[in-house]
């Protein structure tokens, strides 16, 4: 359940726990064992031909799609407004028509096993980094009902079940292609302590198949999904009702394109239009409990946005996107493109997202609200010669220490394979990722770094959004320079800050 008490408790950081809770990024993602192994089982039972081929036919595939989406005229939603069910029937995927005829991506059995092979370790490498961020920020959260819209082979699942592998009791799917769905459960066949799982092949045939008191999920996740609905319309209709199936956080992942972003901040901008417009109504109505219906409705951006007001990115040219860095499996490496030359041993999959919450968003004290930093030539002025001697046998013992000679490291082979072959048969005990104890609350207090950031040497420059208000309703897209003689601190975090974690203010 959202918390229905704004947090006031006034949390003190130093400079080590700032660098900790700003920490949001991860490093090369290796796919757990147990997906790799269900993979590699699944396509060496199918014994597909050419699925290399099939494998660059369904890239193309996806890249017809997003051509076409971009021809189609962008609606306004003024007439889901005034009727929120015209277009409902017309919101499946992969059976809608338009001007340009059926433009939707049927899966039959050669894409499905297309994209298994290809496409879904870089869609869980997405998955579970959103995922996991939104466990940290919202440490309180631990979702028993989950919704699963276009689960596909389930790529968000399994992203959910390394997240929260304990708390989630009942999880519904929703995929229209049954080639999809039977591939899912293939998957998932070797997985012990799952969760109760049912699957629809729409919205409509999951609201008509569960009673009224059980279609509140705590969390809804929609990925890679929009983007394959054509029109603007479509795509409103489709992510009202997912919010109107959400009990608390309701998430959205797309491709880190800039037509992915597109969608990503026009669900964002609607739904918080939507829920402000209901919360002036009914502030209108109850003018005596005002206070109780504020806290009562509502929503705010859990991430990656640190504030509820208009992006700033827009009109700029450029668009909010992230990046997750996975080692490659077996059997992408097999069967994805190459130009006569070994695939490197990790990609990049590029994503935007963004997570909403039920509520009103938590109000506290910033994390540099009281924090005092010394400059580089004060900290030298603290210092103490004695501790600037060095003994010179202790220097000469240093210096006699051999290092061992570096040994390059084939960029074809990797321990992981080894682990992938079925000659290990233990079992392997799921576990969560360690819980941290440092976190960086919601208060609006935590910029988010967007792209890489510039170290020029003793300077960090950062591209940071950052929230302008202490209520988070307003933000702001800025440039900022640390440099190492103003705040050695603050410098010595930015020079590990990676795009994508937080920036404190």
């Amino acid at each position: 359940m959202a918390a229905l008490v704004p947090e006031t408790v006034q949390r003190a950081f130093t400079p080590e726990t700032l660098r900790a809770a700003a920490k949001q990024s991860s490093g090369c993602l290796t796919v757990p064992v147990r997906l790799r192994r269900a993979i590699k089982k699944y396509l060496r039972e199918l014994e597909e031909p050419y699925l290399k081929r099939k494998v660059l036919r369904l890239s193309a595939s996806f890249s017809e799609i997003k051509d076409v989406n971009l021809m189609l005229t962008a609606s306004t939603s003024r007439e889901l407004v005034e009727d929120p069910l015209k277009s409902a029937e017309s919101s499946r995927r992969w059976k809608i028509k338009s001007a340009y005829g059926d433009i939707g991506l049927k899966y039959s059995d050669d894409e499905t096993a297309a994209y298994v092979a290809s496409r879904m370790p870089a869609v869980y490498s997405a998955c579970h980094r959103v995922l996991r961020e939104i466990r940290r920020r919202l440490p309180d959260f631990s979702p028993a009902r989950v919704l699963d819209f276009g689960a596909g082979t389930g790529s968000a699942f399994w992203a959910l079940r390394e997240v929260w592998p304990q708390s989630v009791e009942k999880v519904n799917l929703i995929e229209p292609s049954q080639s999809m769905q039977r591939a899912g459960r293939s998957l998932i066949q070797c997985m012990k302590n799952l969760p109760l799982i049912h699957s629809y092949d729409s919205i409509q045939s999951l609201s008509k198949n569960i009673s009224k008191s059980e279609r509140k999920h705590d969390l809804v996740i929609a990925s890679y999904v929009l983007g394959e609905i054509p029109s603007l319309k479509d795509r409103i209709t489709t992510v009202r009702q997912l919010w109107d199936l959400t009990e608390d956080v309701l998430v959205l992942v797309e491709p880190g394109t800039p037509h992915g972003s597109k969608i990503i901040a026009q669900m964002r901008s609607h739904i918080l239009w939507m829920e402000n417009r209901k919360l002036r109504k009914a502030a209108k109505l109850s003018h005596d409990c005002k206070d109780l219906v504020a806290l009562k409705s509502g929503v705010f951006i859990v991430a990656p946005c640190p504030h509820d007001g208009r992006c700033p990115l827009e009109n700029t040219g450029k668009y909010c996107h992230f990046v997750q860095r996975l080692e490659r499996t077996s059997s992408q490496r097999a069967y994805k493109r190459s130009k006569g030359e070994p695939l490197r041993g990790f990609e990049d999959e590029k994503f935007c997202y963004v997570a909403f919450r039920r509520g009103q968003r938590p109000r506290g004290a910033w994390p540099l609200d009281d924090m005092k930093f010394e400059t580089l030539k004060e900290l030298h002025a603290k210092r103490n010669p004695e501790d600037l001697e060095i003994d010179l046998e202790d220097y000469m013992k240093m210096q006699s220490v051999e290092t061992p000679p570096h040994e390059e490291i084939d960029p074809v082979s990797y321990d992981s394979d080894v682990i992938e072959s079925d000659a290990i048969d233990e079992d392997i005990e799921e576990e969560g990722d360690e819980e941290e104890s440092v976190r960086a609350d919601l208060g609006g207090g935590w910029g988010r770094i967007i792209f890489t950031p510039v170290r020029r040497g003793r300077q960090v420059a950062m591209n940071v959004c950052r929230s302008t208000k202490r209520d988070g309703s307003e933000g702001a897209f800025e440039r900022v320079v640390v440099t190492k003689s103003k705040n050695p601190n603050l410098h010595h975090q930015a020079k590990r800050s990676l795009w994508g974690d937080l920036w404190p203010y």
